[in-house]
């Protein structure tokens, strides 16, 4: 009697000790998390419920302690912050708005790496801010302190998740949730679920990447883009402060310092990553009171060299003999399929690099150079983050687990031909934010000095993995956050649907922002329309309707969906010149990022939108032929020429006149009677003030206005995006294909393509 009674009595103690119910769980607590958080929450999503299994919330900005945000690109020759926008802007204000209270400046760092800094404890105040209106509204709920440990899945659909305390214990949290997006640092929710996920290299016949090897070698799938535990330091005025060595500590293992200024005296007054600024000590600055005149003990800075990287592959004998003690084989498995308590293994390690890199900028180097205007030896780890090493509380991880997604961004997508980036191959229709970045690998490998497993070693790059490469300027795909099978399951942080390479130049603090709040978008519609993530990416007016929300913004700046590097937020054309961009109506020109908002329009550029717009009309004629120009100025190998034809056929403009003047400048009212002649609404403003020249920006403001009274064509809901389907016909599979309405995949959907 016994023995059936002891499974009755045990039953209680498995049983979740509560139960939540949601419409949107988001797992983990970095800036991609809060963004989505905050997003849905504004949104008016009722029911949100975040799991950190840390308390402080911000991820890279704070936890991670990388306090300077990497941002920068290349614009004629000169490196430059990419434009920025939505919620990422809107925390950047906060940033500078607390460094002006604290400083009486707005950027106080003075750093090689970029132009902003915010010291990690400050950050993790200002994503509590961020929330708080959320959470003090009722509709967003944060738990803290909790792990996933199993994802409820039924027919094929996650309902949810079960957690477990990440400091030990046997009690048990039970989310049920309509939607569950994924933020973990290691996409732990997808693993879990058993959807379909990528760690490490893809190989060359997975995507057919120039970068990818053809197979493994002896580095096998472990290989990643490092892992850093970052270390944020402050002056002591004077006082010795060097730590205790630590016991993986080897002087050869840091040998690269030791040929190079640890200290520059740079106030990077020629631009973030000018040569002549760049030292372990200026590379990564928090607070420059050298050159800002701030008072002593303010200055800090914080390490994140090449020098500490951590290679994922090649593990010390001792991180491979602990690894095996918890589970055979567990030392040959890639980070991302390991426990959460496999994994702290790794990062004690970790820990121990990076403090022997400051142990060897202490001792070593400031023997080797003695006192300098700041030393590492009278600079202490800050007590801010609360934790017993003063350490921040994780690593700073910059490649994860990889969703495999309705589209997968490859290499070839985004690569670029020169150091200049320019317009990307692929400029998804379905963008949800605009960005680029390096591919940026820093180094993936290790060797061993000695010989010795268990000696010193030194970080190796790979030969085709680097930081040297360059991406173009490219729209990220919507597609990316949905699971190629899974329903109720949307991908966030670095959980998307890229390859390894391409993950190396989308993980950056602004764009990781704008998964987060992209993909609480996508979640506000499915659970507003009671439909699925994947019928959304299939029906266009739905895609539409989410990047107009996006553009918009919601309670603070839009986001910029189109890369156009003169765009901001507040400008009034900011919507009008995005949404006719992600169509392809607006099209940019080949050699300049500029929308260039106040440079008139010529003629022959309205004719250009302007056919291109009509044919996005549901009624629009097809594109006419005609043997002869019609015009004497307008030749017949004009590159404009079938657009301005198609554009008088179309429209009430006979009879002609007998010239064009293709170059001269549209007046405001050439737009009005273009418009009138085409069929299309004419605002009443375009009348006051005819004969003055249109500009750009004003012509979009128009145009959208007008598409969006007169309405647009739309494929029907659900035609595309289908298993095996092929809806332009050019030979790519619609899942393989990132242009999938375009059969000359030259960005120009084909509804608007001239013949």
């Amino acid at each position: 009697m016994m023995k059936l009674l002891l499974p009755l009595l045990l039953l209680p103690s498995l049983l979740p000790a509560e139960v939540i119910e949601a419409d949107l769980l988001i797992v983990g607590g970095n800036e991609s998390a809060c963004a989505a958080a905050v997003q849905a929450a504004r949104l008016g999503v009722k029911k949100i419920v975040l799991v950190n299994d840390i308390d402080w919330l911000g991820g890279q900005f704070s936890a991670e302690g990388v306090g300077c945000p990497d941002e920068w690109t290349v614009v004629n020759g000169t490196r430059t912050n990419f434009p920025r926008s939505g919620l990422f802007l809107e925390v950047l204000r906060r940033i500078r708005a607390h460094n002006s209270l604290t400083y009486g400046m707005a950027t106080p760092g003075n750093s090689f790496c970029g132009t902003e800094t915010i010291e990690p404890a400050a950050a993790a105040k200002i994503f509590e801010e961020l929330v708080k209106p959320s959470v003090d509204g009722g509709s967003l709920r944060i738990v803290r302190g909790w792990q996933p440990m199993k994802v409820m899945v039924k027919e094929g659909r996650v309902t949810g998740a079960e957690f477990e305390p990440t400091k030990g214990g046997a009690e048990r949290m039970q989310i049920n949730a309509r939607l569950t997006m994924d933020a973990s640092d290691w996409g732990d929710v997808i693993r879990l679920s058993g959807a379909k996920h990528g760690a490490g290299p893809d190989l060359k016949a997975r995507f057919g990447e120039a970068s990818a090897p053809e197979a493994f070698d002896e580095a096998g799938p472990q290989e990643m883009n490092p892992m850093s535990w970052c270390l944020v330091l402050r002056e002591t005025g004077g006082k010795d402060a060097t730590i205790t060595k630590p016991e993986t500590y080897h002087p050869l293992s840091f040998a690269g310092l030791d040929k190079l200024a640890p200290w520059v005296d740079s106030d990077m007054s020629g631009g973030i990553y000018s040569p002549s600024g760049n030292s372990p000590y200026t590379h990564r600055r928090l607070v420059d009171r050298w050159h800002n005149g701030f008072a002593p003990g303010t200055e800090a800075t914080f390490l994140n060299y090449p020098t500490q990287d951590y290679p994922l592959c090649q593990l010390p004998q001792r991180v491979v003999d602990a690894l095996e003690k918890t589970e055979p084989g567990a030392s040959k498995k890639n980070i991302v399929e390991l426990t959460p308590a496999q994994r702290r293994i790794i990062f004690d390690d970790v820990k121990q690099h990076a403090l022997g890199m400051l142990y060897h900028l202490q001792t070593a180097v400031h023997d080797r150079v003695g006192d300098f205007p700041q030393s590492f030896r009278y600079m202490q780890l800050t007590d801010e983050f609360g934790t017993a090493d003063r350490l921040p509380p994780k690593p700073y991880i910059r490649e994860g687990l990889r969703l495999e997604a309705l589209y997968m961004l490859r290499e070839q997508d985004i690569r670029a031909a020169t150091r200049e980036p320019m317009w990307a191959k692929v400029l998804p229709t379905d963008g949800i934010f605009g960005y680029q970045f390096n591919i940026d690998f820093h180094p993936t490998r290790r060797g061993f000095v000695a010989g010795s497993r268990n000696g010193p070693w030194r970080n190796i790059m790979t030969p085709t993995r680097g930081w040297h490469t360059d991406t173009d300027r490219s729209t990220f795909p919507l597609r990316g956050l949905v699971p190629v099978e899974m329903k109720g399951l949307i991908g966030a942080g670095k959980n998307i649907g890229v390859s390894s390479v391409v993950q190396s130049a989308i993980r950056l603090h602004g764009q990781m922002m704008h998964v987060g709040q992209a993909g609480a978008t996508l979640a506000w519609l499915s659970l507003r329309d009671g439909i699925e993530p994947r019928e959304v990416t299939s029906d266009v007016a739905k895609v539409r309707e989410l990047q107009l929300r996006l553009v918009r913004g919601t309670g603070g700046p839009g986001i910029l969906l189109w890369p156009w590097h003169d765009l901001a937020p507040d400008d009034l054309h900011f919507e009008a010149a995005n949404m006719l961009s992600v169509r392809g109506i607006w099209q940019p020109d080949a050699e300049s990022l500029f929308f260039k908002p106040d440079q008139p329009m010529t003629r022959r550029e309205l004719a250009r939108v302007l056919a291109r717009m009509y044919r996005a009309l549901p009624d629009a004629k097809d594109w006419p032929h005609h043997d002869k120009p019609v015009y004497a100025d307008v030749s017949a190998d004009d590159p404009d020429r079938i657009s301005i034809e198609a554009m008088v056929t179309w429209g009430d403009f006979q009879p002609t006149a007998a010239r064009f003047t293709p170059d001269a400048k549209a007046t405001r009212a050439t737009l009005a009677e273009w418009l009138k002649r085409l069929g299309l609404p004419v605002a009443k403003s375009l009348s006051d003030f005819g004969t003055r020249n249109v500009t750009r920006a004003e012509a979009a403001q128009h145009l959208w206005c007008a598409l969006g009274l007169k309405k647009e064509w739309m494929p029907a809901a659900g035609t595309w995006l289908q298993p095996g389907g092929d809806d332009d016909g050019d030979g790519r599979k619609d899942l393989d294909d990132p242009l999938p309405l375009d059969r000359d995949n030259n960005n120009v959907p084909d509804r608007l393509q001239s013949p």
